[in-house]
């Protein structure tokens, strides 16, 4: 197998092969070894490139070898096209939960690596148009120039569901991450908040301690009142003689 992780041969032959109705199975054959070549690497947009490359010439080839009568080239490469645009579906989900679990972990928009992998997102789908055209204009597929010029011309104006799944990701990122820094926002206003009203009850209490404690002072500080003289003890009578 080749460095793109692509078995160029089974393609090829599937596809010099095809008849005109197999336009469903040549698309699902394209996307599922697409896909597999893609979750064999890192996925990096170079990567990418790479493995639409070798699919792009596969399928071109075969179709060249292709003899049956009446064969609607177009819609082959179109297969081909709506195949690729199936598996990089599945790496903008990927991506987006990768994003998601970087964001739920506090990773902020202005952070190095939430930015290139939200710029690489978007540039998804020009990535898949550009290898294609770059792939379908070498020379020894001049003669599938036209149509694959066709059906890149049509998804371009129609959007890949590449293209739209990616700018509903990056919509959402984007909104997710203004609320979470709305909410932390408002968090550390709340805090503030309670701060302040911890702050104002403390000095409260404290001014209520101390002016009890001044009242004690006062109550205190008052002059002892001077205790009441006791009462004189009554005389005894005198006894008489011979009682």
């Amino acid at each position: 197998m080749p460095q793109s992780g692509i078995d160029q041969d089974a393609l090829i032959e599937m596809f010099a092969s095809a008849s005109a109705k197999q336009t469903a199975q040549l698309r699902e054959a394209v996307g599922q070894a697409t896909l597999k070549a893609l979750q064999g690497r890192e996925m990096s947009l170079k990567n990418i490139k790479q493995v639409v490359k070798a699919v792009t010439e596969a399928a071109s080839a075969g179709a060249l070898r292709n003899v049956t009568p009446r064969l609607d080239v177009e819609a082959m490469l179109n297969g081909a096209l709506a195949g690729l645009d199936d598996a990089l579906l599945k790496a903008v989900d990927a991506n987006r939960v990768a994003l998601e679990r970087l964001v739920d972990q506090g990773v902020g928009l202005q952070e190095k690596q939430l930015k290139k992998a939200m710029a690489d997102l978007e540039k998804l789908e020009d990535t898949m148009f550009e290898a294609v055209r770059k792939a379908a204009g070498s020379a020894s597929l001049a003669r599938l120039a036209g149509p694959w010029s066709e059906v890149l011309g049509k998804m371009e104006a129609a959007g890949s569901l590449t293209g739209a799944q990616a700018s509903a990701t990056l919509e959402q990122l984007g909104s997710q991450m203004q609320q979470m820094q709305t909410a932390m926002r408002e968090s550390r206003a709340a805090g503030l908040k309670a701060a302040q009203t911890l702050a104002q009850s403390y000095a409260a209490l404290v001014s209520g301690v101390l002016m009890g404690m001044s009242d004690a002072l006062r109550q205190g500080a008052a002059p002892t009142p001077a205790p009441e003289p006791a009462p004189k003890a009554a005389a005894r009578p005198s006894r008489k003689p011979g009682a």
